[in-house]
This record gives C-alpha cells, structure tokens and sequence, in this order.
C-alpha cells in the first residue's frame, strides 16, 4: 500500500499560494537535496485543477530544468469536475463531482502497489483530502518568511487533525523542513488530548 503525502513550500504564516514570489533566496542545496529525494520516493501525483493546468503549461516547455524528467513522465491523476481531457503526458482524469466516488478511487490508488503518490500545490484538494482521512503525510517546506496575503494550506472552519512529528530539520537558509504524520480528522464536541 503506498502511502498518499502532501508535500508543499510554505511561508511562516502559512501560505502556499505563489511561492515563485517569495520562494526563491531559499532554494540552496539542501533544499535542492530534499526535493530530489520527495521526487524519487513518488511515482504518481494527484493534483487538482489549477495546479495541474499550471504545471502542464510549465514543465513540457522546459525539459533541461532539474526535476522535469520526473515531473514530465510520472503518472499525473488530475481531480477535476470541469476538465474534459488532461493531455499532458501520462495524465488521467478523476472526475471530481461525486465526492464519495472519488474518495474512492483515490483509496483505490493508495492500496495499489508502488511509490508514493504525492500532492504539491492544489490547496482544495488537500484540504478535502485531509478532511476525508485521505493524507498520511504532510511534508512541509516552510521559509522563514511572512507575505500577510494567499491562499494558505489549512483554511479556516477546517476540522482539527491531530499531526505527529516524524521528522524535523533546520536548514542553514532558515528553512524548516518538518514531516508529520495525519491522524483522523476530529469532529467539533470530539475530545481527547490529541485533538
């Protein structure tokens, strides 16, 4: 069974929206190290809509970029009520309109063999996926740096989740690298310590 992990850049306050604008002075070698590794541990990505519709616009045209010959021939499951096709290579569409089905299929692709499957970007989806019980990991990027405005990874109303640290590293640009593990969500009146 492989194991579905989120993986995202995120500034000090959360956000995730963007990170061509603020991302870049902490992108070093150890960065560079840490991106290599999550890449060679996924053989599939899910996306959402906008992240997928970017990142087929990006990758087929630059082919020489570290991480495009990954990022071009992976197996890309793209959720989306209105896409009609999805022709970037190796693509497939996952209608997203009946949510029970989709839940589904994506617990069908974790029980299936292989490398992770992983998730970037696509901040409704990974909050619909965290809210199902769907995620078992959150592998987090976060530059120490705050831009007071975006799209943030865990939006407000959101259930509590309770995480586990599994694995944390400082790196020497600031950047901290953390690892959770995702528990099940908690229903607002659920107690419990871990909540």
């Amino acid at each position: 069974m492989r194991k579905l992990i989120v993986t995202e850049f995120l500034t000090a306050d959360g956000v995730m929206e963007a990170p061509n604008e603020w991302h870049g002075p902490y992108f070093d070698d150890d960065m560079a190290r840490t991106v290599a590794a999550q890449m060679a541990a996924s053989d599939a990505l899910l996306l959402g809509r906008t992240t997928y519709e970017g990142f087929a616009a990006a990758w087929p045209a630059m082919p020489d970029a570290p991480g495009a010959d990954h990022m071009n021939g992976v197996a890309k499951y793209v959720v989306s009520s209105t896409l009609d096709k999805a022709e970037w290579s190796n693509s497939t569409l996952l209608d997203g309109a009946d949510q029970e089905e989709l839940a589904g299929r994506i617990d069908g692709l974790k029980r299936s063999e292989g490398g992770s499957l992983s998730v970037m970007g696509s901040a409704a989806l990974v909050q619909w996926l965290l809210i199902r019980g769907l995620v078992d990991e959150l592998d987090l990027l976060i530059d120490p740096v705050v831009v007071g405005h975006g799209k943030r990874l865990f939006r407000d109303g959101m259930p509590a989740i309770p995480l586990t640290v599994a694995r944390s590293q400082m790196f020497g640009s600031g950047v901290h690298h953390v690892v959770y593990t995702v528990g099940t969500p908690r229903q607002e009146g659920e107690g419990g310590s871990d909540a």
